[in-house]
């Protein structure tokens, strides 16, 4: 079973696909955390975001994994533990450049599938339901208002101890937005068979239940017609 979970920064995709699949018992692949990594090793590189070939060269070299440490899942770059590092504000503000990358998407869509083939997983990210895992059997897409998820990006930043406003921040997602529902290589968008989930007042608990609760209905029905 796999259970696509998309939607916009800020929408509460990886708290809720983490917590999910640690009730689930399945595997969470984090798949945002491996465009930040990316992203992260070719600022440390001086890579531009339009070098091509620097940057597939960058990502075939590259060895991405997670780590499960109790109730923490660890993101692992080269064997380098960069879990808080990939969330920092020059990743936050160059990740929708360097992921739009054809290089770049091919690559980990490809690594993505492969983490996946013959197990279960909660997958997360902008384009999980519609381009990497089309046929899973659970889509959601999560959204939220533009200022609900400022607040919760500012919340973020205020324990990495960032300053930021959020007006400041409220821009930045907009302008994140736009760079992820026009880009040429599989835009953000709702997949026509996703159920939308507007977590806009949501508990992260209430956006948990929601999705466990369509997963042990699926699987109950699975067992049924078994």
């Amino acid at each position: 079973m796999i259970i696509a979970i998309d939607g916009p920064a800020g929408s509460g995709k990886s708290s809720t696909a983490r917590a999910v699949a640690s009730k689930l018992g399945i595997t969470f692949l984090d798949t945002g955390a491996m465009y930040r990594a990316i992203t992260l090793k070719a600022l440390r590189e001086n890579i531009a975001h339009d070098d091509d070939e620097k940057l597939a060269d960058l990502v075939k070299n590259t060895k991405l994994r997670f780590s499960e440490t109790g109730s923490k899942t660890l993101v692992l770059m080269d064997d380098e533990d960069v879990t808080e590092p990939i969330r920092g504000e020059a990743v936050t503000s160059h990740v929708s450049d360097y992921c739009a990358r054809d290089v770049v998407r091919e690559s980990l869509v490809e690594q993505q599938r492969q983490i996946s083939s013959g197990r279960s997983v909660v997958a997360e990210g902008r384009d999980i339901g519609t381009a990497v895992f089309p046929d899973a059997q659970i889509k959601i897409f999560m959204c939220a208002s533009v200022k609900e998820r400022a607040l919760r990006r500012k919340r973020d930043f205020d324990k990495l101890g960032i300053e930021k406003s959020v007006d400041e921040l409220i821009k930045e997602i907009e302008i994140r937005d736009l760079k992820d529902s026009t880009r040429k290589n599989s835009p953000l968008c709702k997949a026509e068979d996703a159920i939308e989930l507007d977590t806009t007042g949501m508990t992260l608990e209430e956006q948990i239940d929601f999705i466990v609760k369509k997963a042990s209905a699926f699987l109950g029905t699975e067992t049924r017609n078994s």
